[in-house]
């Protein structure tokens, strides 16, 4: 901490002086980017992985000749005597599914010997070495959209403590950049900046609200970028639920700065702050499972890996040269600005020849996880929408094959929902066929032999048994992995609660998946129906739901599982067994979403960092329960903190210059109605939230809802 204390006293403002929310800006140009574009060329060959173009390959064809084996193996399951429409169907739907699983499968199985293998040195970085120095400056920013201040500002100062502990502070400056549009949670943000600001006296911390939240968070950095980007030679990307360690900060920037041909570095980042038991699942399978699988897929991404939208380091003048992101053409979901923006911001900057890399190994990134299957449906109804608008985006031209290809896995992803639902239609179909159509063993004409309807049973079997086989290996591949390493079986709890762990993430997350499947296959639905999933807040504490929203959520999915398995059961016992899977977790989705979003298993599901925090994740939680709860609502901050308002009203920008006609209408009826209410209670309750938020973005009109408080 005395790092931060001399930091602190180097930049502390003089006495009087006014907070200064935004340094003096340096504008750079960030144009839009034509979809149909040359490939820039640019010599990145001493950064690719040797025999790159061998390990795609490998990928592939392993893809396809597990593939194609399980396509014989199901013509022959389903053509014993002849191939029928709706086998037909089966057949194909099946090969796309069992591709799928088999991508997986071979980049779980490339992973798995290259964790047993030990870390990579992917541009050098070695989280063993010796911190390198630094010599350009270097941002980092924090995009917020009405999260909730406390932790926020608490995350931000850990991160920024940290940063100061490695001995590098003066190369870094932090920018919150606060989309959001509750005026309660704007003022308080800026209550909390203040306070962070008194705490470490630091003169490197600045504050920037955005009066339009135009394109979202593309356009919230793309903002910064033109306004500051000049000062900077990267920028270190956080979302609000972000956490890192300074030295893996300082590590990322100092790859920006050690390869001039990079032109952003993406970390694995790991769960932390799972509370209930969905947010436990969630975070023990992402810390078992997920490091193996990242070096699975970076050991053949190489220089076109991908961009996750946080946690990354990317170079600012690569960035501003080809990420500006254009608006498709067309109406929402489809058209507008880009949801999805990260997949397309790195497929355009391998476009203009800046290498994409990934250091899954680089430890120190850590994020949060929504607290339950509700939220974490909703979080992926938004991704639904922008990953399937990303068709308008695979035609460009000029993108590398890979970065077509990380689009069509984001794709695939919510796909694969409804054409498993199909599958499992289809499957019943058939079997309800078989029970109620009565064959035709002679078929017209002439002919001397009976046509016998049957199917392989046994050879079924064995196919079933191995497409789930495939879909569990790789979880078992990283649990084996962990217990041949020591710290990492100790940081689970020892070998046995590991087994154990595993085995109970495996059974819940199938009882989750089939609500999951009918929740993808809804968002994707509606999609393409043309329903936009707006931009919502997302609950990161507390998944709790009273029974009537369980209900009006749940009880549809219940109503459908019993369905199922009472009709399964009335066909046949042998479908009832086969339907179980489903119908288990649909019957139960109710008791499942309830129990889930609530905390326990508290001897399972033990991750390392929940054992043994990091220095910084105990620093946040430390400081999240200093800060949290110290809100105020709108009408006290008007009235009570004066502090708050005037620096408010000092970092307003005045009203931007507009078209005759074209004018705010929000602020006019605004204005027009504070000139007729008698108090701060009744302006309070009659003005909209947009009126609210036009009169705090006007310094006129903002002076007479203060003067009105104080009245």
């Amino acid at each position: 901490m005395d790092a931060v204390a001399q930091a602190g006293r180097a930049r502390a403002a003089p006495a009087g002086e006014p907070p200064r929310f935004l340094p003096p800006e340096a504008r750079v140009e960030m144009p839009g980017q034509p979809l149909h574009a040359p490939r820039q060329p640019r010599s990145l060959q001493a950064l690719r992985p040797r025999r790159l173009s061998w390990r795609r390959a490998f990928i592939v064809l392993a893809t396809i000749a597990m593939t194609a084996f399980a396509a014989e193996q199901m013509y022959l399951v389903l053509s014993v005597s002849s191939l029928t429409v709706l086998e037909g169907t089966v057949l194909v739907l099946f090969v796309i599914l069992f591709a799928w699983i088999a991508f997986s499968f071979a980049n779980a199985a490339v992973g798995f010997v290259l964790t047993l293998s030990g870390y990579d040195r992917t541009l050098g970085i070695d989280p063993n070495a010796p911190l390198p120095n630094l010599r350009n400056r270097h941002a980092l920013l924090v995009p917020t959209y009405n999260e909730e201040p406390g932790r926020l500002f608490a995350r931000l100062q850990a991160t920024y403590e940290s940063v100061a502990d490695t001995g590098r502070l003066d190369s870094f400056d932090v920018f919150v950049l606060s989309d959001t549009t509750d005026p309660a949670t704007w003022l308080n943000e800026e209550k909390q900046y203040l306070a962070l600001i008194e705490r470490t006296g630091s003169r490197r911390i600045f504050y920037r609200h955005r009066r339009d939240n135009v394109a979202r968070k593309a356009g919230n950095i793309g903002d910064w970028v033109t306004r500051f980007g000049g000062h900077y030679d990267s920028m270190v990307i956080l979302d609000a639920d972000s956490l890192m360690t300074g030295d893996a900060v300082v590590r990322l920037a100092a790859a920006i700065e050690q390869h001039p041909d990079v032109g952003l570095v993406q970390t694995l980042p790991i769960i932390v702050n799972g509370g209930t038991v969905f947010a436990r699942l969630q975070q023990f399978a992402g810390r078992l499972y997920g490091p193996m699988l990242a070096r699975g897929i970076a050991w053949w991404f190489g220089t076109e890996s991908n961009y996750w939208g946080h946690n990354a380091a990317i170079r600012v003048k690569a960035f501003a040269a080809h990420a500006g992101l254009p608006e498709l053409r067309g109406r929402k979901p489809f058209g507008g600005h880009i949801l999805s923006h990260d997949f397309v911001e790195a497929a355009l900057m391998r476009r203009g020849g800046w290498a994409i890399m990934m250091a899954p190994s680089l430890r120190g990134s850590y994020e949060e996880t929504p607290p339950s299957i509700t939220e974490f449906a909703a979080r992926d109804r938004r991704w639904c929408q922008g990953n399937l608008q990303h068709l308008k985006i695979l035609p460009a031209r000029g993108l590398h094959f890979i970065s077509r290809l990380h689009f069509l896995i984001g794709i695939g992803a919510y796909i694969t929902a409804p054409l498993w639902f199909v599958f499992l239609i289809v499957g019943i179909l058939i079997s309800l066929q078989a029970h109620f159509i009565r064959p035709e063993y002679f078929a017209k004409g002439f002919t001397l032999f009976p046509v016998w309807p049957e199917e392989d049973p046994i050879r079924a079997a064995y196919v079933f048994g191995a497409t789930m086989a495939m879909l569990i290996a790789p979880k078992f591949m990283a649990l084996i992995a962990a217990l041949f390493t020591g710290a990492e079986r100790h940081g689970f709890g020892g070998g046995f609660r590991m087994i154990a762990s595993t085995i109970v993430e495996i059974l819940l997350s199938a009882l989750i998946a089939p609500s999951m499947m009918i929740f993808q296959s809804m968002a994707v639905l509606s999609v393409l129906a043309g329903r936009d999933a707006g931009w919502n807040v997302q609950r990161r504490d507390d998944g709790s739901l009273p029974f009537s929203e369980l209900l009006r959520r749940y009880g549809p999915l219940t109503l459908v599982g019993l369905l199922l398995a009472t009709a399964a059961y009335a066909v046949s016992f042998s479908l009832f067994l086969w339907m179980t899977p489903v119908t288990v977790g649909l019957s139960l989705s109710m008791p499942l979403a309830a129990l889930t979003a609530k905390r326990g298993l508290k001897s399972l599901l033990v991750v390392p960092e929940g054992r043994i925090p990091p220095a910084v994740l105990t620093r946040a939680n430390e400081l999240g329960n200093e800060l949290v709860g110290g809100d105020v609502a709108l009408r006290d901050a008007l009235t009570d903190h004066g502090e708050v308002t005037q620096a408010h009203l000092s970092q307003l920008a005045p009203p931007p210059a507009h078209a005759p006609g074209d004018v705010d209408r929000d602020l006019v009826i605004a204005r027009a109605r504070l000139d007729e209410f008698d108090s701060i209670d009744q302006a309070l309750k009659l003005l909209s939230t947009r009126e609210k938020r036009s009169v705090m973005s006007d310094p006129e009109a903002f002076r007479a809802l203060v003067a009105l408080a104080r009245s």
